[in-house]
Formats: structure tokens, sequence, C-alpha cells
């Protein structure tokens, strides 16, 4: 069963590499590495089935029955691997890993290197730049266009997070970022999860109950499909 289970994994990860989600899992700098172990794995799996089947002879009816019953819950499982699209993370693990407070120690945006001309900053920048400055000054005169899934505030329902995960190895240590966006009724029009672009400025938070003390204020907030590459690296 391990055997055949070491197949099932490396033909998935081969798979999911061939049709580009590997990256949904794992960082992409380490694709190939992957894909190469993934190969090498399946092929040593196939020679210990292939030396197993020429003594299956030996083996006692019960145990034959048992091992053709395990080889085809193996194929079940690969089966639904290989059908049911790989998920990307979601709003409730923002929550869960603490959006409110994202950014810390990730950004390469740091205040005193910062340029003016910040339309271009992802959501990795600006919840970098939102950890290190509360003072509205910074922020006057500098626009956001941004582009995430919406992550419903802890702490006050008339904001919502623009959120993204950022992954340094794998899925399991994404971590979320989020720029809080002060939008009264956001929940008419959009759900969590769904995919946004938000353009806007920075100002003072209005909401008197909210932990941000800085918020977008947006222009305008439009939906959009989830991106190929929904992830921040």
């Amino acid at each position: 069963m391990g055997v055949v289970l070491a197949v099932v994994v490396s033909v998935v990860t081969l798979w999911l590499g061939m049709t580009g989600q590997l990256v949904l899992y794992i960082h992409p700098r380490y694709v190939v590495f992957t894909m190469v172990m993934a190969a090498l794995a399946l092929l040593i799996a196939l020679a210990a089935i292939a030396t197993r089947a020429s003594h299956d002879h030996d083996e006692p009816p019960r145990r034959r029955w048992i091992s053709t019953i395990g080889l085809a819950l193996a194929g079940l499982v690969a089966a639904v691997l290989l059908l049911v699209p790989p998920a990307t993370l979601t709003s409730s693990t923002a929550i869960q890993r603490d959006i409110s407070n994202s950014g810390v120690g990730i950004g390469s945006q740091t205040v005193d290197a910062a340029p003016s001309a910040s339309l271009h900053f992802s959501v990795l920048d600006w919840a970098s730049l939102l950890n290190q400055t509360n003072d509205p000054a910074f922020y006057r005169d500098r626009s956001a266009d941004v582009t995430g899934f919406v992550t419903a505030a802890p702490d006050d329902p008339d904001v919502f997070y623009v959120s993204r995960f950022v992954i340094t190895c794998c899925a399991v240590d994404a971590q979320p970022v989020g720029v809080p966006v002060y939008s009264p009724g956001w929940q008419d029009s959009f759900d969590p999860d769904d995919w946004v672009r938000v353009t806007g400025d920075f100002t003072s938070n209005p909401s008197p109950v909210s932990t941000a003390p800085i918020a977008l204020t947006p222009d305008a907030v439009t939906a959009m499909e989830e991106p190929d590459d929904p992830y921040l690296f």
C-alpha cells in the first residue's frame, strides 16, 4: 500500500506541475526540484510493484484480495485528486492566521525608501507600510490600486480587507496580508472570498470601532475573476 500511495502522490504531483497548478501548493522556486523527485519516486515505486507482482502467485488468496482492494482504493484516491480542481486558501484561513496583523516582517517596502509613485504597490507592499506607520501625512497623495479577495474584518462590519496570501515555502506556511477598506454596506455587493480590484486613497479610518487606524477609502470596488497566480511570493 505504501508503494501504491507513492505512485499516486507522484502522479498527482507531476500532473499538477505539468498543468501549472503546483504553485498553488509550493513556491515556484521548488517546482522543478519537486517534479524531478516525484519522477524518481514514480520510477522506483513502479519497479517495486513489478518486483512484487512476480511473487504474487505465492501469496494466499485472501492476501491477494486485500491487495486488490488496496489498489482499487488507491486508484480512487488518485482519480479524486486528479478530477477535483485544487482550491486556493480562503478568507476563513486568513482570519485564523490573523489578517488584522498582516504584513509584519515580510514586506519589501519601507517607509524611508517607499517611492511617491505607488500605484504599482501590491497588497503586500501596502500591508507592510501600514504596519510601519499610522501617520496620515505619509499616505497623502499616495493612491492605491490593488487586487485580492474579500476578507471580512473581525472587528468591524463596515470594513473588509482586500487580501492575498504570501508563500515562502508552501501553502502550509502561507501568511495572509491585507489592506483594510472602509466601505459600509460592502456585504450588499460582495461576499467573503470574492476577488475584487480596489482603487482609492488612504485616510484616517472613519470607523469608531475598527482597530485599523488607516484605511483605504475606495473610489471603486469592482469584481474580478481569481487570477492564475493568486498567491504572492
